[in-house]
């Protein structure tokens, strides 16, 4: 067994606002996304419904299926196993 250190980008589509000049506001995006965080962190990926093989493919497809019902100017997520590996998924 082994783990990564991921991470996780998220990418979103939509009309900014007049006055704040912003598609939603990245604290928004943080607390929003940060529930669906705390189910992986520090856990065994393999033991959670959905992930029984947490390949970067399968676990990208997961954190869209949590992101998209939240956010749903979801357009693109990156997610990382290291520096120079991952994958980017557009639903």
């Amino acid at each position: 067994m082994h783990g990564h250190t991921y991470t996780l980008k998220v990418f979103l589509t939509g009309t900014p606002e007049i006055e704040s000049g912003w598609i939603l506001d990245y604290t928004d995006l943080k607390n929003g996304i940060r529930p669906i965080i705390d189910l992986l962190d520090h856990k065994l990926l393999n033991e959670i419904p959905g992930l029984e093989n947490p390949t970067a493919e399968q676990l990208s497809l997961w954190l869209w299926n949590k992101i998209k019902p939240i956010f749903p100017g979801l357009c693109k997520i990156e997610l990382n196993e290291t520096p120079g590996t991952g994958v980017i998924y557009e639903g």
